[in-house]
C-alpha cells in the first residue's frame, strides 16, 4: 500500500450522494422521507434501489401498495427537504408542505415542485441488515417540466439537485461542467495500453 494512503475503515464513502424525497401512500395518505442511500440498479428495464431503516412510516406504504416515488428536489427546496428528513411522518403531516400529484400507478405520491419525479413499482425487498430494508423498484414513468429539460432530457444544471456529504453532514450543489463523457478519454492513446 502506498504510504500516503491512510486506511479510513469500512464506510460507504461514495461521493457525491444524491438527496431525494421518497414518497409512498400509507393508509390512503401520502407520506414522504428524505433519503441519500439510493442508487441505479440497471438501465433496461430501468431500476433503482433505496435503503431505509425498517421502522419508517414510508416503508409501510411501499409494502402496502407495492409502489413508491423518487422526487429530486432543487436547491431552492433545501429547507423543506431537510425538514422532511428531520421529522417522522407518524407525528408530522409532511405532505402538507407540497403540492402532491399522482401518475400512472395512482398510489405513488409525487411532489409537483420537484424538478424530476420517478414513479416506481416495487420489484423486491431485501434485508441486508437487521434494521435495514432495501427496496428495488422498476421505474414505470418519469415526469419533469419543460424548463428542466435540454433536448428532451433532464439537464443537471437546470435541475440544480441537492448533494449530501455523509461525513460532514452538509449539503452541496453541483459545479461546472469539466468534460464530455466518452470524449474526454480520447486524449489518451488506447494503442499504448492494449493487452499484449
Amino acid at each position: 500500500m502506498p504510504k500516503e494512503k491512510i486506511p479510513l475503515g469500512a464506510f460507504p464513502f461514495i461521493y457525491p450522494m444524491p438527496t431525494v424525497i421518497l414518497g409512498s401512500e400509507v393508509d390512503g395518505k401520502p407520506a414522504f422521507i428524505t433519503v441519500s442511500f439510493i442508487g441505479i440498479v440497471q438501465q433496461s428495464p430501468p431500476m433503482v434501489s433505496v435503503s431505509l431503516v425498517n421502522n419508517h412510516l414510508t416503508n409501510k406504504g411501499i409494502k402496502q401498495n407495492q409502489t413508491f416515488s423518487i422526487n429530486i428536489p432543487h436547491t431552492k427546496m433545501l429547507a423543506k427537504t431537510d425538514f422532511v428528513g428531520m421529522n417522522s411522518g407518524a407525528i408530522i403531516n409532511k405532505s402538507s408542505l407540497f403540492e402532491v400529484f399522482y401518475g400512472k400507478l395512482e398510489n405513488a405520491p409525487m411532489i409537483k415542485e420537484a424538478p424530476l419525479n420517478l414513479e416506481c413499482k416495487l420489484v423486491e425487498v431485501l434485508h441486508p441488515g437487521d434494521q435495514t430494508e432495501l427496496f428495488i423498484g422498476e421505474i414505470i414513468q418519469t415526469y419533469s417540466s419543460k424548463k428542466y429539460l435540454n433536448k428532451g432530457y433532464p439537464d443537471i444544471r437546470k435541475l440544480d439537485p441537492i448533494l449530501f456529504s455523509i461525513t460532514s453532514k452538509d449539503y452541496y450543489k453541483t459545479g461546472r461542467k469539466i468534460g464530455a463523457a466518452w470524449k474526454t478519454g480520447l486524449r489518451i492513446s488506447s494503442s499504448r495500453y492494449r493487452n499484449k
